[in-house]
């Protein structure tokens, strides 16, 4: 086989009725100048075996102990040999074109991170209705700029979707109490690194109750909480002592406490609840979103969660020129 292009990382653990057709829809891609790194994480089902059956001389098979997500995704990219190395998990589906369209993306405005939309359905293949909402809104980022301003609200490029140059991949899955697919973004964003997705639903994310996103607890709102936090003091709120705070109410309070215990001056809260306005929480007077000024050099955290709210305050923000992504956060 000729130098692969592309190395596809696919880590596997107890997924023998998922892994072959996962493996053999990565195999079928339209892009043929690649090899598959299927990581098996110890299994005990017998998907070594159904790998092993798949005869195709760009499938590297490595076995190892149980020894966890990160471990196997950390090992493909060692294992892997191309300079471009893109993501895949045993669940899913990849479409024939996804590995072209990302690798023409990647080289054509020499991004450093790409992804593509992706439908999330069930294991009988209907929509997700719990996750329409992410669903949508990780498949309006589709621009670099979208990415990195939406970064703190959720995991804005689906983890095997992915695909980068091997330096995003050798920044390493850490093995943590939170996501290691959030973490690792939100380190590679910190450092500017480009991100971009193909305007294409090129993926088919299956959800199912034994995905390692639905029973681990690290992938529960909480660890993304802490997740979000901890970057956020990294990035955006290192070195800043004073911010704004847009949101009183059930996600915005919990965000006051915790600037607060950490030591930041909220100067003031913005709302549109009337009942709020004119008044003080913890200190903090409350004013309108009309009355909200130009900025002022303090960044302004926004944690509202109300569905629809968020499109209705960036449009507001952009009015009074705020810079989402420079000044101005959205936290959920």
């Amino acid at each position: 086989m000729t130098a692969p292009l592309i190395s596809v990382v696919l880590p596997v653990r107890d997924a023998a009725k998922t892994v072959e057709r996962a493996a053999r829809s990565i195999l079928q891609s339209s892009f043929k100048e690649i090899e598959l790194v299927v990581i098996d994480d110890g299994s005990t089902d017998g998907s070594p075996e159904i790998i092993r059956k798949i005869t195709d001389s760009r499938l590297r098979l490595f076995q190892q102990e149980k020894e966890g997500i990160c471990a196997a995704a950390n090992r493909g990219t060692a294992e892997a040999h191309a300079p471009i190395i893109a993501r895949m998990d045993a669940d899913d589906f990849s479409h024939p074109t996804r590995l072209e369209k990302e690798f023409e993306l990647l080289h054509r405005n020499n991004f450093d991170i790409v992804g593509c939309q992706a439908k999330i359905i069930g294991i009988h293949g209907k929509s997700v209705e719990s996750m329409q909402r992410y669903e949508s809104w990780s498949n309006s980022l589709t621009e670099t700029d979208q990415i990195a301003a939406m970064r703190f609200v959720e995991l804005p490029i689906i983890n095997p979707t992915l695909m980068a140059k091997r330096e995003f991949f050798e920044l390493g899955y850490r093995q943590g109490d939170w996501p290691e697919d959030y973490d690792l973004c939100l380190r590679a964003l910190n450092k500017n690194l480009r991100a971009a997705k193909v305007k294409e639903v090129l993926l088919d994310w299956i959800d199912s109750n034994n995905r390692l996103t639905r029973k681990d607890a690290r992938y529960s709102a909480k660890a993304f909480d802490h997740c979000r936090r901890t970057h956020l003091i990294k990035g955006p709120l290192k070195g800043v002592k004073e911010v704004d705070l847009w949101g009183a109410g059930q996600a915005g309070k919990p965000w006051l406490r915790w600037l607060q215990d950490k030591g930041f001056q909220v100067r003031r809260i913005i709302e549109v609840s009337p009942k709020k306005i004119g008044t003080k929480i913890h200190e903090v007077p409350v004013i309108s979103s009309n009355d909200l000024p130009a900025p002022e050099g303090a960044p302004l955290i926004i944690a509202v969660g109300a569905a629809g709210a968020r499109e209705l305050i960036e449009a507001e923000l952009i009015k009074k020129g705020y810079d989402l992504g420079e000044n101005a956060w959205f936290v959920c």
